[in-house]
């Protein structure tokens, strides 16, 4: 535990477009709760913008701040106006087009990089540079990548004392280059693409933080409540079980740590006993894969509620179960 008695809590936010508007609404509501000690986060694809914004406020001991960021990120992101909300429909529709092989794909190096170079503007406005211009660990910041040329999975940084791969704007743009929408990202020497193909989020390197807990915001639904037979369906099935993978197997990961730690075969350095748990989209939210790219407000606006109420209930149950534990030890 923390010095002052809360419980230090690292946050690991899984990737998924637009549906990590959701993951906004999560940590809205985390950060609103004084119990706990946000000690580190992590973050994949929107996931990771989700996590620096939010790190950037818990950087400068505020938390307010964050959830304003994660509030001003999403309405600017949002397509408010007339031509960029007829974008976004032709986007979307396109999408599910192309779902049902219907269209041809186009390689993002044939489009302008408009697209890449306002996200990064977006970012950049809402945290400096100077905000990486020294390591940070309290709170620790991580960022999933791979490297398109060495296969090598990256999890910048803030702690990093090598500015290649310390956390930074374009590291999170990096993480968030999916490949059918953005070029590779050159970050420090490597050219990097979306982390959903390597850490989907970080998970394991949250130990460096000393938690006593990890929370995970998992966006793809783990289970689904029918056989997906139409194409699309499948499609959509396939994509939340890859965008699970990575996840699932870090959490492995801490299992394993955790069983070694109980057992006594694993004592000292940096690895203790951190249990972990889920605040989920649920699989009764139905989001298709192309619904991914919507940035309509209401859509949006939606997925942010959805979330707050999630970490609502997810704070309710932890402290009904904290409860009745103290007292059955009474």
């Amino acid at each position: 535990m923390s010095e002052d008695g809360r419980i230090r809590v690292a946050l690991a936010c899984q990737g998924g477009g637009s549906h990590t508007a959701f993951t906004a609404g999560v940590l809205q509501r985390l950060l609103a709760d004084d119990r706990y000690d946000y000690v580190a986060l992590s973050g994949t694809s929107g996931g990771a913008v989700c996590a620096l914004l939010a790190w950037y406020g818990l950087q400068r001991a505020d938390r307010r701040a964050a959830a304003d960021l994660l509030d001003n990120f999403w309405n600017d992101i949002a397509a408010t106006l007339p031509w960029d909300a007829a974008l976004n429909q032709v986007l979307v529709t396109t999408a599910r087009l192309e779902g049902m092989v219907l269209l041809p794909a186009v390689s993002p190096y044939a489009l302008p990089a408009w697209g890449l170079d306002r996200f990064r503007r977006m970012l950049s406005e809402l945290v400096p540079d100077t905000a990486f211009a020294r390591p940070v660990d309290d709170p620790l910041l991580l960022v999933g990548a791979v490297d398109v040329l060495s296969g090598d999975f990256v999890a910048f940084s803030s702690a990093a004392s090598d500015p290649a791969i310390r956390v930074s704007v374009d590291a999170v743009l990096a993480s968030a280059a999916v490949p059918n929408l953005f070029p590779a990202v050159p970050v420090g020497g490597g050219l990097y693409w979306d982390g959903l193909f390597s850490q989907n989020p970080p998970v394991k390197d949250l130990f460096d933080a000393q938690p006593d807990e990890i929370w995970v915001v998992q966006i793809n639904p783990r289970t689904t409540r029918r056989e997906p037979r139409l194409w699309a369906d499948i499609v959509d099935r396939r994509n939340e079980l890859a965008g699970n993978l990575s996840l699932l197997q870090e959490l492995k990961f801490v299992d394993k740590i955790n069983e070694l730690v109980a057992s006594g075969q694993l004592t000292g350095g940096r690895y203790r006993r951190v249990p972990w748990d889920v605040i989920g989209i649920g699989d009764d939210h139905d989001l298709d894969l192309p619904s991914k790219l919507d940035r309509s407000p209401a859509f949006l606006r939606r997925l942010i509620t959805h979330g707050q109420r999630q970490a609502e209930a997810f704070l309710a149950r932890r402290a009904e179960a904290t409860a009745d534990r103290e007292a059955a030890e009474q």
